[in-house]
């Protein structure tokens, strides 16, 4: 039955947001509200290492790296709510080091300059590199979004850098993807 209903429906159903408004919001809502919604379930359709989601006093940490273009947006999203049933905080960050005490870091665009280096302090850190820079998965980082040209949001993965994370993606984000960037011969 699944394969008759309409991509938008089974997105929906899938991820238990309704991924199809998110994508279709920047019609209806501010696209960094948009992509905070994104970043929040990112998080909850990725597995980080048993030791640490074993910390579950912990809090998970998102972290902005960079210029900060959600405002309220993320902290607005993320308010009441949990990942592995770690209570969320949000930091804003000045330098790549403090990203390693990150579980998530969304890295700006202000820091398209300085991703390579960033790319490289987090390679084999668990923490899930999410970036609206152009070609964020391909250049390394794990999950790229994207404004289309009609004003939707989507995204691509790149599973071997979300692996060599030792983190691991599930299957239903997967299929989600609009592109699943794998390694050849290597991680990136």
């Amino acid at each position: 039955m699944a394969r008759h209903l309409p991509r938008r429906w089974l997105m929906m159903l899938v991820t238990g947001l309704s991924i199809a408004q998110v994508c279709d919001a920047v019609d209806g809502a501010p696209e960094y509200r948009v992509k905070a919604a994104f970043v929040y379930k990112f998080a909850t359709y990725i597995r980080w290492p048993v030791s640490i989601a074993a910390e579950g006093s912990a809090p998970f940490v998102i972290g902005v790296l960079g210029a900060d273009p959600f405002g309220t947006s993320l902290s607005d999203v993320v308010r009441g709510q949990n990942v592995q049933g770690r209570v969320i905080h949000i930091r804003v960050l000045s330098r790549v080091e403090e990203a390693l005490a990150c579980d998530l870091v969304f890295v700006s665009s202000s820091e398209q300059r300085n991703l390579p280096q960033i790319l490289a302090t987090l390679r084999a850190a668990p923490v899930l590199t999410v970036g609206d820079i152009e070609q964020f998965a391909e250049q390394g980082g794990m999950v790229g979004l994207i404004t289309t040209e009609d004003n939707h949001v989507r995204f691509d993965i790149n599973k071997a850098a979300i692996e060599g994370a030792g983190l691991r993606a599930s299957s239903q984000l997967l299929q989600l993807a609009r592109v699943v960037v794998e390694a050849r011969g290597g991680h990136r």
